[in-house]
């Protein structure tokens, strides 16, 4: 564990919000539960329920966020938001936390957050910057890692600092504007809460004693470095490419299942980086053990199964995104992967075989996946219509509904798709 160094008074500022009744603790009255299941359910405009497969918004949107970055239910059941205040100063990036009932309970500042998830714990982790001295000059990449955010009374446990939190750079010195360069650009974590955090940085020679940047590093619940993505390619595009990793996600994810979770250590990841030219820019990588190697990563070839007598598009299409942002997969039955495109303006949505779309109704004349990928900024670039997205970054799926930061509107938007209303 890392001894926190910094103040939080200076550097991470509190800050309590109005509660809807005092009385109540920071996870709601439970004895409202009509209250709550409205929330849940959420307000649907009849107007905008379409006869064909699609997703249709849910209200209410959480409005007059500046910037949102990343948005997650936790297995606490709060939303969680990040935000961006001001885009010039890190310490007006936030933590904002929303009950059942869409309020906002609590706002804590994060130094350059832009990620953040939970384990089954209930801890949680932050991707965000550090200062490494008083005067503020200098800043590197960071997860924090905290508890108790539900009961109102966080607690700091530890910081991944980079570099040192990674093994490989145990006999390295300190690389200047090439270490400050390095982000970290997604967080998740497995059933044993394992913890994934995805690296982006200038650094990716291969055959070094450090590791290349790009990649994904691996954590245990006790914070130890156990592992790389070493496997991936971290300077080319490929199949298992770790190049500009913009998101990640796995198969574990809440709300927690009487059924069990996936215990899968395989992850999806998307690649924004727009320095190269990247042919596959969302991917499945799936992992093996080997006994004398540990966990492998590799790429997953099934995905390249193109059988168009089962869907009309598919996810591993040569250069079929722009810049992904966020990707996401949802834990339960349904196994669809949610990936986010901020350069053009929309959400995918694709089955857990790389095919785009979701299953046809038992009832639809059609067996083929409906494709119901939606999204765009409208004729002049500044929709802000229910079915309208600017720069969409962050997307999270809970119970059904996706949740999807929209950015240029300054909203967290929820969707759901309309088979599933009833």
């Amino acid at each position: 564990m890392y001894q926190i160094n910094y103040k939080l008074s200076s550097v991470i500022a509190v800050i309590l919000t109005t509660l809807l009744y005092s009385a109540c603790s920071l996870i709601g009255n439970k004895k409202n539960s009509t209250v709550d299941d409205v929330f849940k359910q959420g307000a649907i405009d009849p107007n905008l329920v379409p006869n064909n497969v699609s997703y249709v918004p849910i209200y209410p949107f959480i409005n007059n966020v500046t910037n949102p970055l990343d948005v997650f239910i936790g297995y606490d059941e709060f939303t969680y938001v990040i935000v961006d205040n001001d885009e010039n100063i890190l310490e007006d990036n936030e933590l904002l936390m929303y009950d059942q009932k869409a309020q906002l309970v609590y706002r804590l500042n994060i130094p350059g957050a832009t990620d953040l998830t939970q384990d089954r714990r209930l801890h949680t982790y932050i991707a965000g910057r550090f200062y490494t001295d008083a005067t503020k000059t200098t800043h590197l990449a960071a997860v924090f890692h905290l508890k108790n955010l539900a009961s109102g009374n966080p607690q700091f446990l530890d910081t991944l600092k980079h570099y040192i939190c990674d093994e490989s750079r145990n006999n390295t010195a300190f690389r200047g504007q090439d270490d400050i360069a390095v982000k970290f650009t997604g967080l998740a974590t497995l059933f044993d809460n394992t913890l994934y955090v995805s690296r982006t940085g200038p650094r990716n020679e291969l055959g070094g004693i450090a590791r290349p940047d790009n990649g994904v590093l691996v954590f245990n619940a006790a914070g130890q470095n156990i592992g790389f993505t070493s496997q991936l390619t971290p300077n080319q595009s490929s199949l298992k490419s770790s190049v500009g990793i913009s998101g990640i996600a796995t198969l574990a994810a809440p709300p927690q299942r009487l059924s069990g979770i996936s215990t899968s250590k395989n992850m999806f990841i998307c690649l924004g980086d727009q320095s190269q030219n990247l042919e596959y820019r969302a991917l499945s990588i799936v992992s093996s053990e080997d006994p004398d190697q540990g966990t492998i990563y590799g790429e997953n070839g099934s995905f390249l199964n193109f059988d168009f007598s089962k869907a009309n598009r598919f996810m591993y299409e040569s250069f079929r995104f722009q810049q992904p942002e966020d990707i996401f997969a949802a834990p339960d039955a349904s196994g669809y992967i949610f990936i986010t495109d901020s350069r053009k303006d929309s959400v995918f949505v694709f089955s857990n075989n790389g095919f785009e779309g979701v299953n046809p109704p038992a009832n639809s004349p059609t067996k083929k996946q409906i494709i119901v990928s939606f999204g765009g900024s409208g004729e002049n670039g500044t929709g802000s219509g229910p079915f309208n997205l600017i720069n969409p970054t962050g997307i999270c799926y809970n119970s059904r509904t996706i949740y999807v930061c929209d950015k240029g509107n300054n909203r967290v938007c929820r969707y759901r798709l309309n088979t599933d209303l009833q």
